[in-house]
């Protein structure tokens, strides 16, 4: 990742307001809640509102982002919830996560350059033990349309960086299914995600 994405999230993250609020992403929320609290990863997290809702569930949470002032307010966030992320800086390759270290994979709007998001996904794959889970929400391929009615809603312009279904499986062939759908949802999270847009869902267990 250049130089010129660092700074767009990072001028993103700046201020004050939380970019996409403080509240979890509603379809995570309703993922955890069927769970037992475990070991939980989080990649390009952000501001720290879904790992600050696992943590107050009793999750031993993870985080990462290319973002400095992400990771700056994700703690700040996860201080007035007393609560602890261990949160970290940079590009996947350069951290020291294990092999099978975790329980759950949390991808929620992980919109990752198109050169490297499947070549990302293979890799997080085996952060995650056998029998683990990954929970995934983005903005599928047909999401552009909904864009181009309404830019509040979010979400990458460029098309290969969206989300198809035929995508997900590929990256994720060796997972069980147990989710897998394109779907119109409405959404309301803080200052970029206002409005109807298209996403990918998708629970699968590592086989």
């Amino acid at each position: 990742m250049n130089q010129a994405w660092i700074d767009r999230w990072n001028d993103r993250y700046r201020t004050d307001e939380f970019a996409y609020g403080e509240q979890p992403n509603n379809y995570l929320r309703e993922q955890l809640e069927k769970l037992s609290p475990g070991k939980i990863l989080f990649p390009a997290e952000g501001e720290g509102r879904n790992a600050v809702f696992a943590a107050k569930l009793g999750w031993e949470v993870s985080a990462f982002d290319i973002s400095l002032e992400g990771k700056n307010k994700a703690l700040r966030l996860a201080e007035n919830s007393q609560v602890s992320v261990d949160y970290q800086v940079g590009q996947l390759e350069t951290l020291n996560y294990k092999p099978e270290q975790f329980d759950v994979l949390a991808l929620i709007y992980a919109h990752f350059p198109a050169a490297i998001k499947s070549s990302y996904h293979k890799s997080l794959r085996a952060y995650l033990r056998k029998g683990g889970i990954v929970i995934f929400e983005a903005f599928s391929k047909n999401h552009l349309g909904y864009l181009a009615k309404n830019e509040n809603v979010g979400g990458p312009k460029e098309v290969d960086m969206l989300f198809s279904i035929e995508e997900i499986r590929s990256d994720f062939a060796d997972f069980d299914i147990i989710t897998l759908e394109e779907k119109e949802i409405e959404l309301s999270e803080g200052l970029f995600h206002n409005g109807q847009g298209s996403v990918i869902r998708f629970v699968g267990r590592k086989k």
